[in-house]
């Protein structure tokens, strides 16, 4: 925000953040300048742990762009904390927002006498964004809301705000070709917006109903997104499917890296506009403002859609939605550049993504691919580069530091990242102590600390109430291991059995008590729905083999969480073989004869050895994980069938195959060998080449078919968790056809 701060030194006074509806127009402009700056910078206590702090100064202005800081408050609150009294909070606040931008809007698109022909938005654009960051933000709230009714009107939103936005970067792209900024010589390639609709004058969204049925999104619309290096005008495009299989990931590498902000390695300047806050470009501070905010809040949006399970995301298309991650991506890093609010969310956005939904994913472009400019990867260096801005940014933030845990969790560094988190239980946002104690719990499973687990997801419980009957579950299956210890310890310790057997069974019985009081969209969240089925399966085997409740739980519960939040990402060898170890039978309590009987349930039998072949193929013995897999794929489809059985088995393990073909294309010794044998054979280099392109090329048509059966498999529990990785899958698969010039089978 340098040149923003240039603009405003000095101009503290209550004047200078509450307009005066009279004056001449520089005046008025120059009031409006000092809003944004003063709304701005006391939204940036957010980032700095200080919603409290935030609040106090935004009261004190009267701008909507104070009315926005206040909203982003409860907003933050909100989705941190997933409370349903702040949820409600933060919808009201959103709405009078929405209110107050859209008359401001109107009132500055008829009372502005600026004409020039230079300017990069329309008058009122800084309020059409200030509509779509509201219209965005309440619409997240909705969908997470409890109600169907709130969702839908959340995706009605969601409409609007993609409208408005579009409309912002058209105007944003028009100004750019007037300017004659064309392309680099280069493979990337960005399709124009498309041109205004007749219910969009001025460049974004003019009326407040007429899109009520969404007729004017069709499937094809993508809308005019902005990517980290402006392309200037080509030839319009109008299929997406064209439009993303011309995108390239590779950069011009003769342009120098920038300077200034952020350390990327793949950010070539253009044109003096990659510079992002030192473009000579955008040096008006409103025109800051916009550029950065319809980055960020275009770019989440793009983020958001594409990140939804296939399913799902073939009913968005259908009413106008189809998401771009990549563009997104670029969205996001382009507006974290800028030193304010909407930087600092963008950062934020980013950091979510890549330490979080990424560390769920498995079929990613390699590091390598990365440092060459692969959008769908996850970027090691320029993350940790990100986050070192905005710690120095903002330093006495404990959001940063639970950031670099997860860094260092996915850097595979667990008492690292363990260490983290047990200094940043301070954070003056008890939302934040939260996220915090979560994580500390997962990391705390994936080592085995089992009573740290257990007391970290207790405290969970204290702080927020997001999902109890998760935290009392795990809770429970860390008590679980504790008992197995102890029973199976070589000098019993009759008194420490009994007390972890007692507060497992307390704990588990316990958590189907208080499930499906958190919903999504009128429906139960798909974890508590699997909490209930779990533990109602272990009390029906429970009277059947006459055993007590914890003895009658099968497979390791706390390994089986393990796979399915994909800690394995996160180990090294030692804690892989110490994991495969807690899936033995043998450290079951049951006698041998209902132990017999446990063992033989298809459904369990099948957990363990999809559990097993994951870990297995994490140390990298990929046939004998693949072997694995085979038998498990072969089991009858009508045995994963009933109210408590674990039918989400046969989908993880068809996309564990994937998952195998991926990493034995990607796998350069693997590669090596096949060369090798092909050189025994007295077989010429370019042959040699050729085999190895089939190889790799067979390799990926065998991840998209897996991926593929996936996508299409019929509801299960988990869906959704399995669903996420499969469409990144998907993503990095296209991806890497498109850069190798490889058409799908």
């Amino acid at each position: 925000m340098s040149r923003l701060g240039g603009w405003l030194r000095g101009s503290t006074s209550k004047t200078s953040i509450n307009p005066s509806p009279t004056g001449s127009q520089v005046d008025l402009r120059a009031q409006e300048i000092a809003s944004i700056e003063h709304a701005m910078s006391s939204a940036a206590m957010i980032m700095n742990d200080d919603i409290d702090g935030a609040e106090e100064r935004l009261r004190k202005g009267d701008s909507t762009f104070h009315s926005l800081g206040l909203g982003l408050c409860t907003f933050m609150r909100s989705i941190l904390g997933f409370e349903k009294s702040i949820m409600m909070e933060a919808s009201n606040r959103l709405n009078e927002c929405e209110n107050r931008a859209w008359a401001e809007m109107k009132k500055a698109q008829k009372e502005s006498a600026d004409t020039r022909k230079d300017r990069i938005y329309p008058p009122g654009s800084e309020h059409a964004l200030i509509l779509a960051e509201a219209q965005l933000m309440s619409a997240m709230v909705a969908v997470l809301h409890e109600s169907l009714t709130e969702g839908i009107k959340g995706f009605y939103k969601l409409r609007k705000a993609f409208v408005t936005l579009d409309g912002i970067m058209e105007s944003e792209g028009a100004y750019l070709k007037r300017r004659g900024l064309e392309p680099n010589v280069s493979k990337n390639k960005v399709a124009p917006p498309p041109p205004p609709s007749a219910t969009m004058p001025g460049g974004f969204g003019d009326d407040d109903d007429e899109d009520l049925e969404f007729v004017d999104a069709d499937e094809a619309h993508s809308g005019a997104q902005t990517p980290l290096k402006y392309e200037g005008h080509l030839a319009k495009e109008t299929d997406i499917d064209k439009k993303l299989g011309d995108l390239s990931l590779n950069t011009d590498k003769s342009s120098p890296a920038p300077e200034k902000g952020v350390a990327t390695t793949e950010q070539p300047a253009h044109a003096g506009f990659a510079d992002g806050p030192d473009s000579d470009i955008f040096s008006d501070p409103i025109d800051i403002f916009i550029h950065s905010g319809a980055n960020m809040c275009f770019g989440v949006l793009l983020l958001m859609i594409s990140l939804v399970p296939p399913t799902f995301s073939r009913l968005l298309s259908i009413i106008g939605f189809k998401g771009d991650r990549e563009r997104g991506i670029k969205m996001l890093w382009q507006s974290s550049q800028f030193d304010n609010i909407n930087g600092a969310v963008a950062g934020l956005m980013l950091l979510v993504y890549y330490n979080g939904l990424l560390g769920f994913a498995d079929i990613l472009p390699t590091d390598e691919d990365v440092e060459k400019g692969a959008v769908v990867g996850y970027p090691r260096s320029r993350c940790t580069a990100l986050l070192a801005n905005m710690r120095s940014r903002y330093p006495d933030s404990g959001l940063w530091r639970f950031e670099e845990a997860r860094n260092q969790g996915n850097r595979k560094d667990l008492p690292g990242a363990i260490s983290i988190l047990k200094s940043n239980t301070a954070s003056k946002m008890r939302q934040v102590t939260a996220l915090n104690s979560f994580e500390l719990s997962l990391d705390s499973m994936y080592v085995g600390d089992y009573t740290g687990m257990r007391d970290s997801f207790l405290r969970c419980v204290e702080l927020n109430d997001w999902s109890h009957a998760l935290y009392y579950y795990l809770a429970g299956c860390a008590e679980i291991e504790n008992y197995r210890d102890a029973y199976h310890a070589e000098t019993k310790d009759e008194a420490r059995i009994q007390l972890h057997r007692k507060k497992a069974d307390e704990l588990l019985r316990k958590a189907p008590t208080v499930a499906g009081k958190k919903q999504f969209m009128s429906r139960p969240m798909p974890f508590e729905l699997f909490v209930a089925r779990k533990v109602k399966k272990w009390e029906e085997r429970s009277k059947a083999l006459g055993v007590d409740l914890v003895d009658a739980v099968g497979v390791s519960p706390t390994q089986e969480m393990v796979y399915l939040w994909n800690g394995l990402k996160k180990m090294q060898a030692p804690e892989l073989e110490k994991l495969g170890q807690a899936l033995s039978w043998d450290r079951l309590t049951a006698s041998e004869e209902a132990r017999t009987k446990i063992k033989a349930e298809t459904d369990e039998h099948a957990v363990r050895e999809v559990c097993r072949a994951a870990i297995i193929r994490a140390l990298g013995r990929f046939d004998e994980a693949r072997s694995i897999l085979e038998e498990v794929l072969v089991l009858d489809k009508l045995a994963f069938k009933g109210p408590t059985k674990d039918d989400y088995a046969l989908p993880a393990a068809t996309y564990e195959m994937a998952v195998l073909a991926w990493v034995e294309g990607q796998n350069p010794e693997l590669r090596k060998a096949s060369n090798t044998a092909a050189e025994k054979g007295s077989v010429s280099s370019k042959t040699t080449r050729t085999g190895e392109e089939a190889w790799m090329r067979k390799k990926l048509d065998d991840c998209q078919s897996w991926l593929d059966k996936v996508a299409k498999w019929e509801a299960f529990i988990l869906d959704a968790r399995v669903g996420m990785r499969v469409q990144t899958g998907l993503d990095t698969v296209r991806w890497y056809r498109r850069e190798h010039g490889w058409a799908a089978v």
